[in-house]
């Protein structure tokens, strides 16, 4: 276990302690990121705030779920969905692999868009497990593109564990990061909207103040 998890338990009282150690798989882990309130208000939260405060939005969500599933041996890495530009938010993933085969843990105010077991070969095939699910109020689908994946192990001298202002510089850091596209602008052209039911579903409790609105 990496010193700087050391230092970040010790910022724990023993409520926190028995949550934290009590996180022994990437489905517990997201077991607690479900049982979180989702946070609407534009402020980014370390893992041990979150902890804290039992609120998250995406960001917040992925740098939790990073830094537990580093405690569970894995490297605390996220890689953030992209949609087209004005139409919808961003959505942060942690990705883990088991025997070769990637998953993820992600906090979102939509249904469709947490976790997934690890069953998919690529990050690719991830990513797109996300697609069908990934739309914004008007019932358009917008993912359009994937982060390269970012190692948090990066910004253990930032306190990423316990300091917010770290968050905002990994907020940062994934604007700038190189991205991968998943459509042509043909596929794009030929997009059909959610169905009803399936719309209905992937709002099921979100909270209102929460909702991106498209800017187009």
């Amino acid at each position: 276990m990496a010193q700087e998890t050391h230092t970040f338990e010790a910022h724990l009282n023993e409520e926190q302690w028995a949550i934290w150690t009590g996180l022994t798989s990437p489905a517990k882990i997201q077991a607690f990121l479900d049982s979180t309130a989702y946070a609407a208000e534009n402020v980014n939260r370390s893992p041990l705030r979150v902890l804290r405060d039992r609120r998250a939005h995406c960001l917040d969500g992925g740098l939790f779920a990073a830094a537990a599933l580093r405690r569970l041996g894995y490297p605390p890495i996220i890689v953030d969905l992209l949609p087209e530009e004005g139409a919808d938010d961003d959505h942060v993933l942690a990705i883990y692999k088991y025997n070769g085969f990637y998953g993820a843990v992600a906090k979102s105010n939509f249904v469709g868009l947490r976790f997934r077991d690890p069953v998919y070969r690529t990050l690719r095939e991830l990513v797109m497990s996300y697609f069908e699910v990934f739309f914004n109020i008007h019932g358009e689908k917008t993912l359009r593109a994937y982060t390269v994946p970012l190692n948090l192990n990066r910004y253990d001298p930032q306190e990423w564990l316990w300091n917010d202002a770290a968050a905002d510089a990994i907020e940062q850091r994934l604007k700038t990061l190189h991205r991968f596209p998943v459509l042509s602008p043909e596929l794009v052209a030929i997009l059909t909207p959610v169905d009803a039911r399936s719309y209905e579903a992937g709002m099921w409790g979100t909270d209102s103040a929460g909702l991106y609105q498209p800017k187009r």
